[in-house]
């Protein structure tokens, strides 16, 4: 054995030595320019390591022995089809599928490398290369010299630079993977466009990639290489490399509407174009945006981000050398603009945007320079109409009610599938009909959720039939214990249910019926809590829609946190996704005087907070890499007042959940397996507002309130809390994320994990008034306006029971009723609150008998907020009553 083990390995390291074209071991030419030391393959002049000063290097150069094979990309390499005019059919080139040694030039000048790259482009290339590495405003610079060198005008169809950086997290620990690798996202802005690549600590120095001349990043595509080695790519450890698209209309997208119209572009014979990037380092992630500006490149804002809502306006800035010369949209009248006056600083221009049409739109703005500039909405229904649509599909379209479902679903709200308008009964991955996991507990807990942000009486009935019907007694055992799965492939136990012969039951995935019921994933338990919770908050303050008491909610919200804490349920001691719903549970049993219960509650959290105090890393999941941790290590560390852990969280996350001129990039924190487990299109990509989006953004909402003019944070904290509504079409249905792919687009038919992606966005969503120093009183979730020293805010969030008035720490909540407008004078030192009865335009909300109103100050040097007459209080709430359905409370700030 040991002798056929032997030579597999030297088999392997021969086929390994045969196929290495890179050329590494036959040197690097290295060099120092600006903030980086950098090193390419002397035989490809590719980029073999790209360090700071600090050492940090953004290239996988540790990887990149597993790496030299034929048709792997590196930074350097090209891509382009080509056509002579006349032709119809285009004609591929790409550097990395034959490699051969380049034909180095002799640098001068500014020159660092430079090389003829016919040897390593194929004979049929219609146009010739020569790359250049060169110093260029002081730092790294790769061009591309194109050249038709046929005797007819040749079109380039597309275009582009393939990009390298070091997201491998194959076969490294965590302290490797936080230190050494980093993730990167586009702004897929034509000259406007710029990449990202943040370290995944958060506290290094990202790179900054821009365009060098007219080089704009018209697309961004997925590069196809093989999977089957190490390190295993478009796998859960490496998720793979992108291209930076010059031009794209040479790209087979079918009828997909790209990012940005598609370009190409005409050399005539002897013409020659280049194209390139500039690498540029920033100070931290916070200043991306100020690198872009000394890069002299053009910078836009949104707020409160770039998914807007019918029947409000939006903000958008733009600050850049040149004058805006016009402003376009597609489709046609799919938004309006004006410009207005907020802007304080020099440079900055601000425009009022109005979103009409449902969907996706391009905002183009054209610079009295030339440079165009792209930026990329989300026009979705009023947030409440959103909301109220999701809940009511969830409760008619996604209901399912049969009396004889051997898996004891019924009654329940059950997975769907959008393509052919039905809930997904049977479906290999056993969760996803089996009503758990966050495939198949998804939509359950957004329709429980949903009642917590705004409830309907029918609605509550029906889901207190599933709670007392399904959730308890057959997704959750009688010990409070919470099954896999309620569904499950073995035949021989239901012998009358007919399993589909289409489906392939063979994989690991189809579980029988034991796999199904075992009770040892943490996660599942989460979705429950949420959803006794829920109906915790709806019998507390809306008690007419209910049947039972709203104690025995809580309570069951808290035994099954502890259940989760048995030594026979794995993962218990991992940061859960949605987990911040048990930070709720624990503050209302100490409002309700639940005190034991609060103790073994807030015991069991501290026993987790003890392990993850000790670790540098403490994000562990199920996965090698995941963003599900950070969300629970934040809420517990804050609250047991661990700030070194909590700042570290909070780090990790911005390091892959970056602010960008488009609602899908904007506020998306990294996801890119879920579509395996959870999609009907099941692939490894990055995936535009799954569940991180909404989870992500719970720790940067509390954290900006900690720190009330980090207003990053709020952008970035926005952008993922408003990711949720994009997925809700116009009907009401909520997909699980949008696949990004560029021959994709599209949002994915399956319901599937969207469940936490709202719970996110219900429990942390706010209308938030900051003064900002740029540009004035703005209002996220709202609309400002000013007339002296007033400051007038229509709330418009989804949910309205959060109003936080940044300049004074006040954070005010309503656990009954809906913030209609609320009033700051800062010269009377007063806010003056509009409360209603009802979400204000949803005439199938649920009444609230009275108003309950907290007052939070979230900072210590923040000012003491209090109503002005006598009112009530319960449970630190104080009651404020309604008169035709309204009320005015006045508060005194002190």
């Amino acid at each position: 054995m040991l002798f056929k083990l032997w030579i597999y390995t030297i088999g392997a390291f021969l086929v390994q030595q045969c196929s290495a074209q890179l050329g590494i071991g036959n040197g690097f030419t290295n060099f120092t320019v600006g903030s980086f030391t950098v090193s390419l393959v002397k035989d490809s002049q590719t980029l073999y390591s790209l360090k700071t000063s600090s050492g940090f290097d953004f290239i996988p150069a540790d990887k990149m022995s597993l790496r030299e094979a034929n048709g792997r990309y590196h930074l350097g390499d090209i891509r382009f089809k080509a056509r002579k005019v006349g032709s119809t059919a285009w004609v591929s080139t790409d550097s990395a599928t034959t490699r051969k040694p380049v034909t180095a030039i002799t640098p001068s000048g500014s020159t660092l490398a430079s090389a003829n790259l016919a040897p390593t482009l194929p004979t049929t290339s219609l146009l010739s290369v020569t790359r250049s590495w060169v110093t260029g405003n002081g730092t790294l610079q790769l061009l591309f010299t194109v050249t038709n060198n046929q005797t007819v005008a040749v079109e380039i169809g597309s275009i582009s630079a393939p990009l390298e950086f070091n997201n491998i997290f194959t076969d490294r620990t965590a302290a490797d993977t936080n230190t050494k690798c980093s993730f990167f996202d586009p702004a897929i802005s034509q000259d406007g466009g710029y990449v990202q690549v943040t370290p995944l600590l958060g506290t290094l120095p990202p790179l900054v990639v821009v365009p060098v001349g007219s080089s704009p990043l018209e697309g961004w595509g997925f590069l196809t290489e093989d999977t089957s080695a190490s390190p295993y790519y478009q796998s859960q450890t490496f998720e793979g490399l992108y291209e930076w698209l010059f031009h794209t209309a040479g790209e087979s997208w079918g009828s997909v509407t790209p990012w940005n119209a598609a370009t190409s572009e005409t050399l005539q014979a002897g013409q020659s174009r280049t194209y390139g990037l500039e690498f540029r380092l920033a100070s931290s992630i916070r200043g991306i945006e100020s690198t872009l500006q000394t890069a002299g490149r053009p910078v836009a804002v949104g707020v409160p981000g770039y998914i807007v809502h019918q029947g409000t306006t939006a903000k958008l800035f733009l600050q850049y050398t040149s004058a805006v010369s016009s402003i376009t949209v597609s489709p046609a009248g799919a938004l309006t603009w004006a410009a207005n006056s907020d802007p304080k600083t020099a440079g900055w221009v601000g425009y009022t945007i109005t979103p009409v049409t449902f969907g996706r739109s391009r905002l183009t703005i054209t610079y009295a320079n030339g440079l165009i500039q792209t930026v990329h909405y989300w026009v979705a229904k009023s947030a409440v109409q959103s909301v109220t649509d999701l809940g009511n599909f969830l409760t008619t379209s996604q209901w399912f009610e049969n009396s004889t479902d051997p898996f004891k679903r019924s009654p329940s709200v059950i997975s769907y599938d959008r393509e052919v308008n039905a809930i997904v009964k049977d479906d290999p991955r056993a969760w996803i009909p089996g009503l758990s996991d966050e495939a198949g507990a998804g939509s359950f807990l957004a329709a429980t959720m949903k009642q917590y942000a705004s409830p309907v009486a029918a609605e509550v009935t029906k889901l207190e039939r599933f709670i007392n019907g399904t959730l308890w007694g057959s997704i959750q055992n009688t010990n409070f214990s919470v099954k896999k799965s309620v569904y499950y492939y073995e035949p021989a136990k239901v012998p009358s249910y007919s399993y589909p012969s289409s489906i392939n039951w063979g994989n690991w995935w189809s579980w029988n019926q034991a796999s199904s019921y075992a009770i040892d994933r943490a996660y599942d338990y989460v979705h429950v809590v949420a959803a006794y919770w829920s109906l915790y908050r709806v019998a507390r303050n809306y008690p007419s829609l209910v049947t039972r008491d709203y104690t025995w909610y809580l309570t069951q919200a808290a035994s099954t946190i502890n259940a989760m804490m048995s030594g026979s349920v794995g993962y218990n001691l991992v940061g859960l996704m949605g987990e911040t719903v048990y930070l709720s549970v624990l503050l209302d049993l100490k409002r309700e005087g639940l005190t034991s219960q609060a103790t073994t509650v807030e015991n069991n959290m501290k026993t987790r907070w003890n392990v993850w105090k000790s670790e540098r890393y403490p994000f562990g999941s199920e996965m090698a890499w995941d963003s599900t941790g950070e969300e629970g290590v934040y809420a517990w560390s804050k609250y047991f007042a661990d700030s070194t852990t909590s700042t570290n969280t909070i780090n990790a996350i911005l390091a892959y959940q970056p602010t960008i001129p488009s609602w899908a990039y904007n506020g998306n924190a990294r996801r890119y397996w879920d579509n395996i487990y959870g999609g009907k299109l099941q692939r490894i990509e990055r995936q535009v507002h799954h569940y991180g989006s909404g989870l992500n953004a719970l720790p940067l909402i509390s954290e900006f309130q900690s720190n009330p003019t980090d207003y990053y944070l709020l952008r970035v904290a926005y952008g993922g809390l408003s990711g949720s509504l994009s997925n809700i079409d116009s009907g009401g249905f909520a997909s699980a994320s949008f696949h990004s792919f560029a021959n994709t687009l599209k949002w994915d038919a399956y319901s599937g994990d969207y469940g936490p992606n709202f719970s996110g966005m219900a429990q942390g969503i706010l209308t938030v008034l900051v003064n900002h120093p740029d540009f004035g009183w703005q209002a996220f979730g709202g609309v400002a306006t000013t007339s002296g020293n007033q400051v007038s805010v229509s709330v418009r969030d989804p949910v309205r029971r959060r109003v936080f008035i940044a300049p004074i720490s006040a954070l005010l909540t309503l656990d009954a009723g809906s913030f209609d407008t609320f009033v700051y004078d800062t010269s009377a030192k007063t806010i003056t609150l509009g409360i209603t009865a009802i979400t204000p335009g949803i005439s199938t909300s649920a009444a609230a008998p009275n108003g309950r109103l907290l007052i939070a100050k979230t900072t210590s040097a923040g000012a003491t907020v209090t109503p002005q007459g006598t009112y009530n209080t319960t449970a630190g709430a104080y009651t404020i009553p309604f008169t035709s359905g309204a009320a005015s409370v006045v508060l005194t700030v002190a």
